[in-house]
C-alpha cells in the first residue's frame, strides 16, 4: 500500500472522477437553414420597402417646410388655413422640382432653387440609407448603386405623379406625367450620387480616371464656386442697396408680421437664383426680367417689373467708372482656382521629388473650362423660367450663352493663373 508522503499534492476527488469519465465524441456541427431564393439575409431590409420609405421620408422633409413658409405668406387677418397651406405646399414642392404648372394667367416655371437643392439633398441621402438597409455598403458594386438609383427614382416618381394629380383637383392644370418623369429623373440622380459614395463606387472611378481629368473637374469645380461666391456677394450689395425699395414692397402686400415672414422667405427661396442671375451678369451675357429685356453690364432695358421684392436690386443703368472693375471678376477667379492648382502639384511633386512637367499643369487648366461651362450652363436652365403669360414668359439668363462665355474665361484664366503659380512658385528645398 503505498504512502503519501507529506510533499506529494493530493489531487480532489471531484477531479478524479472527471479524469474516469469516459471522453464524449464531437457531434455534426448544428445546421443553420440557408436563406431562400429571393430572400434578403437577416437584418436587412427588402429594396422595395428601403425604397419606398427613404423616398416617402425625403419628400416629406422637402415638402413640409414649403408648406409651412406658403401658409405664412397666405396669412392676413381673414385669410389662410391649414387645407390651403397644403395644397400651396404641393404647388411649391411641384414647382422647386421643376415641374411646370398651367394657371389662368399662362405658365409659371420658375423653380425656387433654394427648395430644389433641399429636395437634392434629401434624396442623396435616400440613396445613402437605402444603400446601407440593403447591405451594399462599402461593397464596390456599381449594379448595387445603379440598383438602387433606379429604385429610389421609381418610387419618388410615383410621389410626384400623385402630386400633380392632387394639384389639378384644385383647378391647376399639371401633366402628372411630365411630373413623375421629372421627379423619376431627379430621384435618381441625386439617389446615384448618395449610392456611388456610399458603396465606395465613387472611389473606384475616381482612382480609374487619368490625374489630369481629376484635376481638371477640381480646378472647374472651384472656379464655379468663386464665381457663384462673387454673383452671391453682388447681389446681397445690390439687394441691400434697394433696400428700402423691398420694404416698401414687403409693406405693400399688408398681410401682418407673420404674413411679411412668409414673403421674405419666399424671397429667400429665390436667392439661388438671384446669385446665378448676378453671375451671369459679371460674366457678360447677363439675363432678362421679361420679353426683350436685358440687365447686361453694358446695357439695362427693363419695363414695369413684378412686385417682388427681388428685383428691388435690379442695377439702373449700365457700369461706368470703378464700376467696370466688375468685369474683372471673372478671370481673378479662374486665376485663383488655376493658382490653387498649380500650388498643389508643386506641392504633391515636392514630396515625390518629381518634376512638374508643363503639360502635366496646363491640360488640367485647360479642361477646367468645359467643366465650368457645363456647369454654369446647367445653373443658368435650371434659374430661369416663365412667370406666367405675355412679356414675364421669359425670365433668366441664357444657358447657351453662360455657358460658352464661362467656357472661354475659366479655360483663359486658368491657364494664366496655373502658368503663373509654376513661375512664381519655389517648390521648398529638402
Amino acid at each position: 500500500m503505498s504512502r503519501v508522503t507529506p510533499d506529494q499534492p493530493r489531487q480532489p476527488a471531484a477531479e478524479v472522477a472527471a479524469d474516469t469519465r469516459p471522453t464524449r465524441r464531437a457531434g455534426p456541427a448544428p445546421r443553420v437553414p440557408a436563406p431562400r431564393s429571393g430572400e434578403p439575409p437577416r437584418g436587412r431590409a427588402p429594396l422595395p420597402v428601403a425604397a419606398g420609405v427613404a423616398a416617402l421620408w425625403a419628400a416629406v422633409t422637402s415638402w413640409l417646410p414649403v408648406s409651412v413658409v406658403l401658409g405664412l405668406a397666405q396669412l392676413s387677418e381673414d385669410a389662410g388655413s391649414v387645407p390651403g397651406a397644403l395644397r400651396a405646399g404641393l404647388v411649391g414642392w411641384l414647382l422647386g422640382h421643376g415641374v411646370p404648372l398651367e394657371t389662368s394667367a399662362g405658365p409659371l416655371g420658375l423653380a425656387p432653387l433654394a427648395l430644389t437643392a433641399l429636395a437634392v439633398w434629401r434624396l442623396t441621402r435616400a440613396g445613402v440609407h437605402v444603400s446601407r438597409a440593403i447591405g451594399a455598403r462599402g461593397r464596390r458594386s456599381p449594379g448595387r448603386a445603379l440598383t438602387v438609383a433606379v429604385a429610389v427614382g421609381l418610387a419618388y416618381g410615383v410621389l410626384g405623379t400623385l402630386a400633380a394629380l392632387a394639384v389639378g383637383v384644385g383647378g391647376l392644370r399639371v401633366s402628372p406625367v411630365r411630373a413623375g418623369l421629372t421627379f423619376a429623373v431627379l430621384g435618381g440622380l441625386a439617389a446615384l450620387a448618395g449610392a456611388l459614395r456610399t458603396t465606395g463606387v465613387w472611389v473606384l472611378l475616381t482612382r480609374r480616371s487619368p490625374a489630369a481629368l481629376r484635376d481638371g473637374v477640381r480646378t472647374g469645380l472651384v472656379a464655379v464656386l468663386l464665381l457663384l461666391g462673387a454673383g452671391a456677394g453682388a447681389a446681397g450689395l445690390a439687394v441691400a442697396t434697394g433696400g428700402g425699395d423691398a420694404a416698401d414692397m414687403i409693406g405693400a402686400y399688408r398681410t401682418g408680421v407673420a404674413g411679411q415672414a412668409g414673403i421674405t422667405l419666399v424671397s429667400l427661396a429665390y436667392a439661388p437664383n438671384a446669385t446665378v442671375w448676378s453671375a451671369s451678369y459679371l460674366l457678360g451675357p447677363g439675363f432678362a426680367v421679361g420679353t426683350d429685356t436685358a440687365v447686361r453690364t453694358s446695357e439695362v432695358s427693363v419695363g414695369a417689373l413684378p412686385a417682388v421684392p427681388l428685383l428691388a436690386g435690379l442695377p439702373r443703368g449700365p457700369v461706368d467708372g470703378l464700376g467696370a472693375a466688375l468685369l474683372a471678376v471673372p478671370v481673378l477667379a479662374a486665376m485663383a482656382a488655376g493658382w490653387l492648382l498649380a500650388r498643389r502639384l508643386l506641392r504633391l511633386a515636392a514630396d515625390d521629388r518629381a518634376p512638374v512637367g508643363w503639360s502635366t499643369l496646363l491640360v488640367p487648366a485647360a479642361l477646367a473650362g468645359p467643366v465650368a461651362g457645363l456647369l454654369l450652363g446647367l445653373a443658368a436652365a435650371a434659374s430661369g423660367g416663365p412667370l406666367g403669360g405675355g412679356r414675364l414668359a421669359e425670365i433668366g439668363p441664357s444657358p447657351w450663352l453662360v455657358a460658352g462665355v464661362a467656357t472661354l474665361v475659366v479655360a483663359v484664366g486658368a491657364l494664366l493663373g496655373a502658368a503663373a503659380g509654376r513661375t512664381l512658385t519655389r517648390t521648398p528645398a529638402r
